[in-house]
């Protein structure tokens, strides 16, 4: 807001709502492997994470390391170069999170 004609109108402070991160046990994760407009190339995607992007980031980091893989972290998805949907399931159930592939 930029300006007003209401002479009893208050600027308050719109902060951006906090998502606040659920325990991994509260979660579900799903897992599946895509082609689609990637030029053909297999890419791993982890899609259900609610929480605060920072923690999204840091999941992403883990995972992809994890894999020795490259990867992004975008729109509340995870990418991960490669086919790694085994070991990813693997490692997201040790850290306590509900997971279901997705897809053939």
């Amino acid at each position: 807001m930029v300006y007003s004609t209401n002479p009893g109108y208050q600027f308050g402070d719109e902060e951006k709502e906090v998502v606040e991160t659920l325990p991994p046990s509260q979660q579900l994760l799903y897992i599946s492997l895509d082609k689609k407009q990637r030029k053909g190339k297999k890419v791993t995607l982890v899609t259900g994470f609610v929480g605060d992007v920072n923690d999204l980031k840091e999941l992403g980091k883990k995972l992809k390391n994890s894999c020795g893989a490259g990867g992004s972290v975008k729109n509340g998805e995870i990418l991960v170069q490669g086919d790694f949907r085994e070991k990813i399931k693997a490692i997201l159930q040790n850290m306590g999170f509900k997971v279901k592939m997705k897809g053939g």
